[in-house]
């Protein structure tokens, strides 16, 4: 059976940084002016730094697109973390294993009373998030507790340990709508030095994960790089526009979503001089570019990122949104900041947001579907 593996052995990382850094400003303009004849031959191009010379131009082609596909409206969620236990080692992680914190793992009555927490801020679209543990965290832990979330959500993702696809299905049967899985970097080598113990350590494992989800039959796939690990993140963001097009074109019936988390400060990160910064017009490029390459694919922008980026970026190209979100197990009922996976940027409350989102004349939806309307 066919996997994207068998197309990723075919890319040349050095190849494709060497593409990426011969493209001139003319090619940016061909690729611009014409994205909608082929965009597939334009990638290249799109995602080069010539093409950031053309910021303004991209910046109105994605709004006109986020516009037409999706009108003024923009989805809230929020992260609901069950668990920081790992049994990972990863750089960039405060839920590493070698990190000496407390850990935690959600029991039901918690877990009820993070879903009301979250249910008084008005949302009903949750993403449900632990560490990687098998055993603790594993499939007889999420089938317990997915019917639990969904008396409180109309819409319940997860953004956990890569899973078997039977696995999968099984949780599609009892309310799963979606499952959220980064590469984190497509190149092996960079993947390889961040990932120094467990099961993640495994790159090909993780790199077939949306091809398992597409023939469960998940109605959504998400899909990202972390930015930073890798030692050119625009030749990463061309494997994932690959990978994106690939399952797009294989698994059709389900839709797919993307996000651009950027690295952040968290316990225990190495100070690793080999992460590559990326400024502010730089994501705004690549997130423009993605929104040339695949219009109708949700794009989503967390509390990673500062207020006044989210703000001024959201109207052009975004079309979910998290806030006031909480990154540890139990945030939302009880505040235990030492329990948290990263530090997030903009800390303004959901509803701070909202109004700010109504002010730059988007339309908060609060939730995501009707499970009476048969979606799933």
């Amino acid at each position: 059976m066919t996997n994207f593996t068998q197309y990723w052995e075919h890319i040349n990382w050095d190849d494709v940084c060497f593409r990426i850094s011969k493209q001139t400003s003319k090619d940016a303009n061909i690729a611009i002016l014409n994205f909608d004849v082929n965009v597939e031959n334009h990638i290249i191009s799109l995602l080069s730094f010539s093409a950031k010379r053309y910021i303004n131009l991209l910046i109105k082609i994605a709004k006109k697109l986020t516009r037409q596909r999706f009108g003024n409206i923009i989805n809230f969620y929020l992260p609901l973390y069950l668990s920081n236990l790992c049994s990972n080692d990863c750089t960039y992680c405060g839920f590493s294993i070698s990190n000496n914190i407390k850990r935690k793992i959600l029991n039901t009555d918690e877990i009820i009373e993070e879903c009301k927490a979250i249910r008084a801020k008005g949302i009903d679209h949750f993403l449900l998030v632990t560490g990687e543990h098998k055993t603790k965290v594993g499939i007889d832990y999420f089938c317990k507790i997915i019917p639990i979330v969904k008396n409180y959500s109309s819409s319940v993702l997860i953004e956990v340990q890569p899973m078997y696809q039977e696995d999968y299905m099984k949780l599609k049967q009892i309310g799963l709508n979606g499952v959220l899985v980064y590469q984190e970097t497509y190149n092996k080598l960079m993947y390889e030095k961040h990932h120094l113990k467990g099961k993640k350590r495994d790159f090909f494992w993780r790199l077939e994960t949306p091809d398992r989800l597409g023939r469960a039959k998940v109605h959504k796939i998400g899909l990202g790089i972390l930015i930073g690990l890798s030692n050119n993140w625009r030749a990463d963001f061309y494997i994932l526009a690959k990978h994106l097009l690939y399952l797009r074109k294989v698994y059709w019936r389900s839709t797919f979503s993307l996000s651009f988390p950027r690295l952040r400060p968290c316990v225990g990160q190495a100070n690793d001089k080999s992460f590559e910064v990326m400024d502010d017009l730089d994501l705004l490029q690549m997130m423009c570019a993605f929104r040339i390459i695949a219009p109708e694919v949700e794009i989503s922008l967390s509390t990673r990122e500062s207020p006044k980026f989210r703000d001024y970026v959201t109207p052009i190209v975004v079309n979910s949104i998290s806030a006031g979100s909480k990154t540890q197990p139990g945030g939302y009922a009880s505040n235990q900041i030492e329990l948290e996976q990263f530090m997030t940027c903009d800390n303004r409350t959901t509803q701070e947001v909202a109004n700010k989102m109504l002010s730059l004349g988007l339309q908060p939806v609060w939730k995501d579907w009707d499970s009476y309307l048969g979606c799933m």
